[in-house]
C-alpha cells in the first residue's frame, strides 16, 4: 500500500453531467489545485485543503470532513464498502479537479489500486502532456478540454493542447470546448484543426457556457452555427450542456 497521501477536496457519487459519458454514475475524486483560473470556473486553485469532504453513502450527501492529506487506504476502504453494498451502480471513477495531473506522481502510485475497483476516467484541462505520459497506462477514458480564449480567458495554449491530445489518443478520448456569446469561428476552427491533425474521428463536445444562475450564455442559433463550422473538420460534433446542473446533481 502506498504511503503517499493526497490533498483531496471531495469524494462523492453522482451522475456525470458532461461530455461523452453524460448520464453514467461515477465516483468523483476531486483533487485540489489548478494551474489555471478560467473565467467560468469556481474551483479553488489551492493545492491544499484542510479537510476532504467525503460522502459516506453513495449519492445520499451524508458528508463528513476527513483531515487532509488523505491516505490511499481510506479511499480504497470507502470504495470497497460501496462495491459490496451497491454493486454495479458505478461506471467508473472520475479523477477530477482543478487539474488532477498536477498530482501526476501520486496518481502513478494510486491509479493501479483504484483501477482494481472501476475503470479510470480522467477529467483534465489538456495541457500537462508530460504528466499525462506518466499515467496514461493506468487510464481508460479521457475528457480533455481545449481552452477557447473567449470563454476561459486563457491564451496561447494551442501547441500544448496538440501535444497533449497526441498522447491522449492512445485511450478513449473526447475533447470539450466551452462556447459562449463571444466565441468566434476562428477559435472553433483552430480547435478542430488540432483535433483533426491527430484523428478527425475524435469527438468534440461544444459545451454552452452556463452562468452561476443556471442561464445558458449563448444564443441557440449561434450554438448551431458553431457546430456547423466544426462539422466541416470533424466526424462527430455534439452540443451538450452541463446537464447535472439541470437535474439537481452535484
Amino acid at each position: 500500500m502506498s504511503e503517499r497521501r493526497a490533498e483531496i477536496s471531495e469524494i462523492f457519487s453522482s451522475i456525470q453531467g458532461e461530455g461523452m459519458l453524460v448520464g453514467v454514475r461515477q465516483v468523483f475524486v476531486r483533487l485540489c489545485g489548478c494551474n489555471f483560473a478560467c473565467d467560468y470556473c469556481d474551483t479553488e486553485a489551492d493545492l491544499t485543503a484542510e479537510f476532504c469532504r467525503m460522502e459516506g453513502t453513495p449519492g445520499r450527501r451524508d458528508f463528513i470532513q476527513v483531515e487532509n492529506p488523505l491516505p490511499l487506504e481510506r479511499l480504497t476502504c470507502l470504495l470497497s464498502g460501496w462495491q459490496r453494498g451497491w454493486p454495479g451502480i458505478h461506471h467508473s471513477i472520475s479523477i477530477t479537479g482543478g487539474e488532477p495531473l498536477l498530482h501526476a506522481a501520486l496518481l502513478q502510485e494510486w491509479l493501479p489500486s483504484l483501477r482494481e475497483f472501476l475503470p479510470i476516467y480522467l477529467e483534465t484541462n489538456g495541457v500537462l502532456h508530460k504528466e499525462l505520459a506518466q499515467v496514461i497506462d493506468h487510464i481508460d477514458h479521457i475528457g480533455m478540454d481545449i481552452k477557447l480564449p473567449s470563454t476561459s480567458g486563457c491564451k496561447d495554449l494551442w501547441q500544448a493542447h496538440g501535444e497533449f491530445l497526441r498522447i491522449a489518443a492512445a485511450r478513449k478520448v473526447f475533447v470539450k470546448a466551452v462556447i459562449g456569446s463571444n466565441t468566434e469561428d476562428w477559435e472553433v476552427i483552430r480547435a478542430c484543426e488540432i483535433i483533426a491533425s491527430v484523428d478527425d474521428a475524435i469527438p468534440l463536445i461544444l459545451q454552452p457556457l452556463t452562468s452561476p444562475e443556471g442561464r445558458i450564455d449563448i444564443p441557440p442559433l449561434k450554438m448551431l452555427e458553431l457546430q456547423e463550422t466544426a462539422s466541416g473538420f470533424l466526424k462527430e460534433v455534439r452540443i451538450i450542456p452541463q446537464t447535472h446542473k439541470f437535474i439537481g446533481q452535484l
